[in-house]
């Protein structure tokens, strides 16, 4: 199998799957406990029909929106992910060349492995930094002191990950970050040698967002104890409420996913929210973003920005989220699976065939611009 023959997330997973040892890949492809949400996510949208609209002069299809104040040339955007540089060894810089070639948001995470002032430098499209609230005060300053000197116009903070979830594939081979693997997970690293080599061959691992502040290095500190050492439970809204005045610019909230805290994120203003359950990888059995942005977007819609993301796999998914009102929508394994297959281009293709997607059924719906997409257009079974 080979890149030209992905034509879907699915494709992309099996060429990534070829190429990864096994705990690299579960790590991209996994969920928490039963795996329950994580199917979900992407059923969710099965359950909604389009309802097209015929003659209605459709030769021009215009597929730009507006998210806090950043201009998209697609309602799509790259999410914040962990440690791509594990998946290929060009990383975050690939996915912020690709976005920048589609003209679209991507978002650099506290657990990236390339520095967010390296890609605001080299990129001009617009640059999402997404970070962790920890038990230092003064850490949160200076990460997002860092930010603004970097140039980012958008911080977005991740409230559902206050502790990490239980990622069962992982513990099973050992994966964490230095690696700690037992027999199961090195036998599967001895069976992708090639990936091996391409490793060692490049830059050192390393948490550029995080070394600058934290010691990560060697056996100092894994992801998991991260999470449970160095990130604050007690977090609240008042905390929230501070660094969003401190900011000052567009601030963003990634994991709401009730109505109630959605009012709360534009009462203290936050100019959006992501609805989003982490991809299925913190609490098993929550509900899908999508199943919950109708009834957001009906409270809050006219405040702020109502973003989602979580199992989007097709231009109709992309449809269906915009009909009920979210302003764009977040990929994460969509493009971290083109990725792992083949770095840049893989992103690039992924992004192609997608744009091509939501053409093509924008045409078939008989909307030229996004805006035209309205809650009438569906019907839920």
């Amino acid at each position: 199998m080979r890149l030209n023959d992905c034509h879907n997330v699915q494709d992309f997973r099996k060429l990534a799957k070829r190429r990864l040892p096994g705990p690299i890949f579960n790590y991209i492809d996994g969920g928490a406990d039963d795996e329950i949400t994580l199917r979900r996510n992407t059923d969710s949208f099965a359950r909604c029909d389009l309802v097209p609209n015929i003659l209605r002069g459709v030769e021009k299809v215009d597929l730009s929106t507006t998210v806090m104040g950043q201009d998209l040339a697609l309602p799509v955007y790259l999410s914040p992910t962990a440690l791509q540089r594990l998946f290929h060894h060009q990383g975050e810089r690939a996915t912020a060349a690709a976005a920048e070639r589609f003209g679209t948001m991507f978002g650099v995470s506290s657990l990236g492995t390339v520095s967010m002032e390296e890609l605001a430098r080299k990129h001009s499209t617009p640059q999402v930094y997404q970070f962790y609230f920890h038990k230092d005060r003064g850490l949160n300053t200076a990460m997002m002191a860092a930010a603004k000197t970097s140039g980012i116009k958008v911080m977005m903070l991740t409230v559902d990950s206050i502790t990490g979830g239980n990622r069962e594939r992982d513990l099973r081979t050992g994966f964490s970050i230095p690696f700690r693997l037992n027999a199961a997970g090195l036998a599967q690293f001895a069976m992708k040698p090639a990936w091996g080599l391409n490793y060692l061959r490049h830059e050192k691992f390393s948490l550029p967002q995080l070394d600058a502040h934290i010691d990560m290095k060697g056996d100092s500190l894994t992801i998991g104890r991260y999470f449970t050492e160095m990130l604050d439970p007690s977090m609240n809204w008042d905390d929230v409420a501070q660094m969003v005045a401190e900011w000052g610019g567009p601030f963003c909230l990634k994991g709401v996913m009730s109505v109630e805290d959605a009012i709360r994120a534009a009462d203290i203003g936050c100019a959006g929210i992501v609805l989003s359950n982490h991809g299925g990888r913190q609490l098993d059995g929550s509900r899908s973003g999508f199943d919950q942005l109708d009834e957001i977007v009906q409270a809050v819609g006219d405040r702020l920005d109502v973003m989602i993301d979580g199992g989007i796999q097709r231009g109709t998914h992309v449809l269906k989220a915009l009909a009920l009102g979210a302003k764009a929508v977040g990929l994460g394994r969509a493009y971290l699976f083109p990725l792992a297959a083949a770095g840049q281009p893989g992103i690039e293709r992924m992004l192609t065939k997608m744009r091509d997607e939501i053409t093509r059924d924008m045409r078939m719906m008989g909307c030229t611009r996004v805006d035209q997409l309205t809650r009438d257009m569906l019907r839920f079974r």
